[in-house]
């Protein structure tokens, strides 16, 4: 069948335009004789890093300090580990930045119960303190509960909450694809739900753990307040109990529940990045960051969040360094502080990468667990991501199957001035169960899953260096 098709015309200057990016598009084509080396390269990153799994031992290592919450003693702890893990790695330089971070501690009562009911009566509810939450009396706090699905729901409250709990219980959307987004879409009742409540007179706000399992271990998470609102209690409550409590407030609406609390905030204490770096032999100026927040929630042992990604990226270059494989450029690794309650570590990394005389190239982050590799997120120029984006079939022998435009992360997102920013992304579909909770722990960490990670990020950062942007 004969159809006449409309195309539109292309202008002269639109034309120009492709032409001239598709001729520098094919200049940054790699000839045969270097893919064939970066191959054989990049073959043996994965296979040191899969027999040996120098990473996972490390992991171990780490995970027996025990939580690092921002200005505890496990955190400080996890510094001096770090720094002369990356010593005993023999990089070229290993320091400490030093960071002013918050210090919450969150006590040891964590305790609710149905206070007042026909049928439900001292029922225990399970709960975690919101990090940077205030706690309660001794006596706790008593009230009866209001349940809502949002914010604005709440705004529309009035006088109904005063002195009353208020029950944020919008659920993880579990029908998204993509569970980060899912928990995009339910995380403001924690940061802010204890904001919104105060302003209407709540006593304190318990919210719906914002996570994809369903289970009765509660995930913690940082929670805001605001000046000159007064600030009120606020905890998660497990899934499963929230179900419960949404049923039982049905069939008894005055019923009432008693929250303790003995969480607590301390003025700032000094804290550190541990920054260790392999010194480029031709561009030593020009830097690609690697790195990954060091601090993790007191909730078992920070294992995916952010433990083994950091050590990613610091077994990235502990890989080139064992397989004796130089790089050009130099590429450092940066084990940020504070992410979790503050974002100072990666603030503070940011302030000096300004000031520095040296060429910010590209900075990698490692924050979405230590699942099986998917790809990387980056946000740069067209002709730069197009650039990565021939190395695909490089990156292919460490189980990268894309690269496109997107986020990179909170503390390499300091560095305001750098050509590139990525993320490393694995695998999403089981890290909402376990992030900030008691979940958490080493052995949810799969060695190989996670020395494929390392190998990802060793290859990306040496074709970084070796090639440049």
């Amino acid at each position: 069948m004969n159809q006449k098709i409309n195309l539109p015309l292309l202008t002269i200057s639109t034309f120009t335009i492709l032409f001239s990016m598709e001729i520098k598009l094919q200049a940054q084509q790699l000839p045969p004789d270097k893919i064939q080396n970066y191959n054989e390269i990049a073959g043996k990153i994965v296979r040191s890093a899969l027999l040996d799994k120098k990473g996972y031992e490390w992991l171990n290592e780490l995970c027996s300090i025990g939580p690092r919450l921002s200005g505890s003693e496990n955190s400080s702890k996890a510094i001096s580990w770090a720094k002369n893990k990356m010593s005993e790695c023999g990089f070229d330089s290993v320091w400490l930045q030093p960071v002013m971070v918050p210090k919450w501690v969150r006590g040891k009562i964590e305790k609710a119960y149905i206070s007042k009911s026909k049928k439900y009566l001292n029922k225990k509810i399970t709960i975690v303190s919101y990090g940077g939450s205030i706690g309660t009396s001794k006596a706790g706090i008593s009230g009866q509960v209001i349940e809502v699905r949002g914010l604005d729901e709440v705004k529309n409250l009035g006088d109904k909450a005063k002195g009353k709990i208020v029950f944020y219980n919008r659920p993880f959307d579990n029908g998204l694809l993509n569970t980060f987004e899912g928990y995009g879409k339910a995380v403001d009742q924690r940061i802010n739900g204890a904001i919104e409540a105060s302003k209407i007179g709540a006593a304190a706000v318990i919210v719906r753990s914002v996570q994809s399992s369903y289970d009765n271990i509660p995930h913690t998470g940082v929670m805001l307040y605001e000046d000159n609102v007064k600030q009120i209690p606020s905890a998660a409550i497990s899934v499963i109990d929230a179900d419960f409590l949404s049923k039982a407030i049905q069939s008894e609406p005055n019923l009432n529940i008693t929250i303790k609390m003995d969480c607590k905030s301390f003025p700032d204490v000094e804290s550190y990045n541990v920054i260790g770096q392999l010194t480029g032999g031709e561009k030593p100026n020009e830097v690609i960051v690697v790195g990954g927040h060091f601090d993790s929630w007191d909730k078992g042992c920070g294992a995916h969040d952010d433990g083994a990604p950091c050590l990613q990226t610091m077994e990235a270059l502990n890989l080139l360094k064992r397989l004796n494989i130089k790089p050009k450029r130099t590429i450092r690794c940066v084990l940020f502080i504070n992410e979790e309650n503050g974002l100072r570590g990666g603030i503070e990394y940011g302030k000096f990468s300004s000031t520095s005389s040296e060429i910010n190239l590209a900075g990698i982050e490692s924050d979405r667990g230590a699942f099986t590799p998917r790809g990387f997120s980056v946000t740069t120029d067209s002709l730069s991501l197009m650039k990565m984006q021939s190395w695909l079939p490089i990156l292919n022998k460490a189980d990268i199957e894309w690269i496109h435009k997107g986020g990179s992360g909170c503390d390499v997102g300091q560095i305001k001035n750098a050509k590139a920013l990525l993320g490393y992304v694995p695998d999403d579909q089981r890290y909402m169960d376990l992030h900030h909770s008691d979940n958490d722990i080493y052995t949810a960490v799969h060695p190989r899953e996670m020395e494929l990670g390392s190998a990802a990020i060793a290859i990306m950062s040496y074709l970084l260096s070796e090639e440049g942007l």
